[in-house]
């Protein structure tokens, strides 16, 4: 038996073969877990992400459009959550966005407001905005990932306002911790995972000089995969992390320890 047997949840972000999500729901899939998903609103988007879960092996998949960007979108996955399995057991958020015309060199003082604020309402309000909707529907002891980047911590070349995102997203997971764990014992992590070729990463300029430099400073001389953080995400929402809240579990190699 795996580490997630038994335990059902929703994981969202399943967009591409490459997408971190889908490397997560591999995880938690061989670990024994059920997993339901949530797409972005369209017919494409729906064949995309069901294509994804047939080709895991789950026969008509359980599926809601989501639009984190819009409240009502948001209340109605939870309500039919609730409506159609009660309660479950983890949530994985593996959302985040910023106008890719902004994640270049030089580019960050100049950031217009509707730039900024929509990046971070994608990438961290939605996270708390998910939080909430989904309390009534999560079980007692449940958890929630979501993930981060070292470009929250530290100022990343290129990696401009969607790091400012990352660090609201960071300290929302801290309050969010604090406030889920007391009313429900609901744990609250997230997993910063170094860079890997998605398709979200290619939007960042510098991108290659990044996966460039890792090799040759961090403790593991080379870039991580995928499914390195996939067996992460599967870590922080069994039972086995059940003493861990509030956290940022790095997985880059180690290359956040270094200094220089």
């Amino acid at each position: 038996m795996g580490i997630m047997a038994g335990k059902r949840g929703l994981v969202t972000g399943v967009l591409h073969e490459t997408s971190i999500a889908t490397s997560i729901t591999q995880s938690l899939l061989r670990e024994g877990a059920e997993c339901i998903f949530t797409h972005m609103p369209g017919e494409k988007m729906e064949r995309r992400t069901r294509k994804i879960a047939e080709g895991f092996g789950i026969a008509n998949p359980w599926l809601q459009p989501m639009d984190v960007g819009q409240d009502a979108d948001i209340t109605a996955c939870f309500e039919r959550i609730g409506r159609d399995f009660g309660q479950i057991d983890f949530i994985v958020h593996s959302i985040a966005f910023a106008d890719k015309d902004w994640l270049k060199l030089g580019r960050f003082a100049a950031t217009p407001r509707s730039v900024f604020l929509n990046a971070m309402d994608i990438s961290a309000f939605s996270y708390q905005a998910m939080a909430n909707a989904a309390l009534p529907v999560l079980k007692e002891g449940g958890a929630m990932i979501g993930l981060s980047y070292y470009g929250a911590e530290k100022a990343v070349p290129g990696y401009n306002v969607m790091g400012v995102a990352k660090a609201a997203l960071e300290a929302t997971n801290r309050y969010l911790a604090m406030e889920l764990g007391r009313v429900k014992g609901v744990r609250c992590n997230l997993v910063s995972a170094g860079p890997i070729k998605t398709l979200s990463a290619s939007a960042v300029g510098g991108f290659d000089s990044i996966l460039d430099r890792i090799p040759q400073v961090a403790p593991l001389p080379r870039n991580i995969v995928a499914p390195e953080v996939g067996d992460a995400a599967a870590f922080l929402l069994s039972d086995l992390s059940r003493g861990t809240t509030g956290q940022v579990l790095y997985v880059d190699s180690g290359y956040s320890i270094m200094g220089l």
